[in-house]
């Protein structure tokens, strides 16, 4: 599950309790997944940020399903290395982890936003080619849903040039494109959206790397940029910083990004290891 406290980006996860059994054969790696139990996804509150114009009340949190948070679901993937291209296919069966926010009052009257968990049937393709500096790559979704079909893809390429100016640098050139055929019924603002960035490796003792990109929607020209870097300290230290910024969002073309039109988001860390 995403917890979107911890960061606003969707890589932060919460634990889940599981059973995975993984079968390592000729013909491919198996993976079989048990999943009891369930965590609600997490929201910044009143004063938190980046959020929603309305607060998500996560206590009024709503299920699909009879059992609720103890619905017992399913997942299974298979992997495999065929030459240069790594192929994947998966299917979930269960309460879907990303919830629909429908409209709400809370205990005071005030309108709020409530998640719904349907119950969701997934199936995904993930594609990897790798040809000398060419990387291309492509996920697949299919879910159905409140008895609708959605399909969403990502796929595009990252041409990386080595040694740049005759010196140790990586430059690495991505290029991406985002589709989810819900359009503007999607719960991402990313259905229709171009991706460009550059990944730079120093490939020095310090382990230095930093990638910036932007998304740039088709429709609107509103664009997010994101900024990634990291970089080792001597031999305990590690310091990380992130940046996010969205430099031209129109409220009535883009209204999942309008409440956060106008915030930027640092985070720098500083990690220790002993």
């Amino acid at each position: 599950q995403t917890d979107l406290v911890e960061n606003i980006d969707g890589e932060e996860k919460l634990g889940q309790p599981m059973v995975n059994l993984t079968l390592i054969r000729d013909w491919g790696v198996l993976d079989l997944f048990v999943l009891p139990g369930f965590r609600e996804r997490t929201y910044p509150g009143e004063e938190g940020r980046l959020r929603s114009g309305l607060v998500v009340d996560t206590d009024q949190a709503v299920y699909e399903s009879e059992r609720e948070e103890n619905h017992v679901d399913l997942a299974l993937r298979w992997s495999h290395v065929i030459g240069d291209w790594d192929i994947g296919l998966s299917h979930f069966s269960g309460t879907g982890r990303a919830p629909r926010l429908v409209p709400g009052m809370d205990k005071r009257g005030r309108q709020v936003l409530v998640p719904y968990y349907d119950q969701v049937e997934q199936s995904g393709l993930d594609l990897q080619v790798t040809l000398e500096e060419w990387l291309w790559k492509l996920e697949v979704i299919s879910r159905r849903q409140r008895g609708e079909q959605m399909t969403a893809a990502t796929g595009g390429f990252e041409y990386t040039f080595v040694g740049i100016f005759d010196s140790d640098t990586d430059l690495g050139v991505l290029v991406e494109y985002l589709y989810d055929d819900r359009g503007d019924r999607a719960t991402t603002p990313f259905e229709d959206d171009l991706l460009v960035g550059a990944r730079f490796v120093l490939n020095d003792v310090q382990s230095s790397e930093l990638l910036v990109g932007m998304i740039v929607d088709r429709d609107s020209n509103a664009k997010a940029l994101n900024i990634e870097g990291s970089r080792r300290l001597g031999d305990s230290w590690t310091a990380t910083l992130e940046l996010r910024t969205y430099p031209s969002v129109a409220t009535e073309d883009d209204p999942l990004l309008a409440a956060i039109r106008n915030d930027d988001y640092l985070h720098l860390e500083f990690s220790w290891y002993y």
